[in-house]
């Protein structure tokens, strides 16, 4: 999904979760697929390793995620001049928010334009342990 960065787009939020997903949401969808409706669309990420949560919030990919959001920039370059610093650091950056599923590129001929298909992020990071005795009764 393109961010035409229209205000009557709605809210299209990325869910990033913590070693399990919005199951419920994944059927309520399948239900409708199946009832020949089309479902609001959802965007959700899951990471079972905490440093991958960690790398989403650092300071400066958020300051990234935040510019290429509200002025969509045609190029890391312009990326890096908005957020005021180095290419190659801003191109890092960029690259590990790729890694983690959450930009993508868009080639345009030599350029790479970063885009994201979502206007905020919603990080869901249980504190409790998970029950592996029970997930394993239930394999």
């Amino acid at each position: 999904m393109e961010n035409t960065g229209n205000p009557t787009d709605g809210d299209r939020t990325m869910y990033i979760r913590f070693q399990s997903g919005d199951e419920d949401g994944l059927r309520d969808a399948l239900r409708a697929l199946d009832r020949g409706e089309t479902p609001e669309p959802h965007f959700e990420v899951i990471f079972d390793d905490p440093d991958d949560i960690h790398r989403v919030t650092r300071p400066k990919n958020l300051e990234l995620l935040r510019t290429i959001v509200q002025h969509e920039p045609e190029s890391i370059r312009e990326a890096a001049r908005l957020v005021d610093r180095d290419v190659r650091q801003v191109h890092t950056n960029l690259e590990e928010l790729e890694s983690l599923h959450l930009i993508h590129f868009e080639q345009d001929g030599r350029r790479k334009r970063p885009t994201v298909w979502y206007d905020s992020l919603e990080v869901d990071l249980p504190l409790h342990a998970p029950d592996v005795a029970r997930d394993e009764a239930n394999a």
